[in-house]
Order: structure tokens, then sequence, then C-alpha cells
């Protein structure tokens, strides 16, 4: 297994951790207590930075649980880390609910870290590109 080292910049900090074995992604949870108000949008600390390995980059993706229950999700999700990012995770969580404010306690997991393999790609520019059984088809859906 490959490491991803951390850092706590704050003691207060939740180690980034799975629920269970095999899970993809490593809970992040708030630093601070945060309410967010209906419609309101607010960056949260989790206090921890991370050293990315070479070839990979994080992705921040919400948490079914909060979004199914409150209605939270993530601003710019999935949120992306690049490989040379230090400083500390922060997470844009949205709260969607028109009407009910959402209160989270310090040490609540608010989001989960997905850490993947990324292909460094030149940009090429071509005067056309190869053929495909879908083409331009189904920007937005399947094209059924």
């Amino acid at each position: 297994m490959t490491e991803l080292r951390f850092q706590r910049l704050d003691p207060r900090a939740v180690v980034p951790s799975r629920a269970h074995a095999g899970d993809a992604g490593l809970d992040l949870c708030c630093l601070e207590a945060v309410e967010l108000a209906a419609g309101e949008r607010a960056r949260v600390a989790t206090g921890i930075a991370i050293e990315l390995p070479a070839g990979h980059a994080g992705l921040i993706v919400p948490r079914s649980g909060l979004a199914a229950k409150h209605g939270v999700s993530i601003v710019n999700a999935p949120g992306l880390i690049d490989e040379g990012y230090r400083g500390e995770l922060q997470v844009l969580l949205l709260n969607t609910d028109s009407s009910a404010a959402v209160s989270l306690n310090a040490g609540e997991r608010i989001a989960q870290l997905v850490v993947i393999s990324v292909a460094e790609l030149a940009p090429l520019e071509v005067d056309s590109l190869g053929e495909s059984s879908r083409g331009e088809k189904g920007f937005g859906s399947s094209g059924r």
C-alpha cells in the first residue's frame, strides 16, 4: 500500500481515515464547528495538509450521508488537489436546503478525499479527431 504523507496543522485536526476496509475515500473532518444557513456556502478548514505521491491528484467529494440527510454538498465537487499543493485542505460546503440551517460539530466528517493516478498528457492540436461510435452525439446525456 502506498503511503499518503500528511501533516496536522492544528492539534485538533482529525487524522484522515477510512470508515471501512476497502473504502475508496478518506474521511475529512471539520476543524471547528460551523453553521450553514439555508442556501449558504462556507470554506471549512480541516487542519490537514497532504503530500500527494508523484503522478497523483486528490479529489474532494461530498459525503452521501450529509447530502441525503441535510442537503449539504460541495460547491466545486469534486474539488481538485494538485500534486504540488501543500496548503491546508479546505472544503467548500454548500447547504442546498432552501429553508433549514445545518450545524456541524468540530471533528464531524464533512467530505472524502479520493486519491487518483493521473496521466500527464501534452496537448497536441490536430486538424481532425479520430472517429468514434458516439461522435458528437449526447452532450449531457447518452444520446439516446
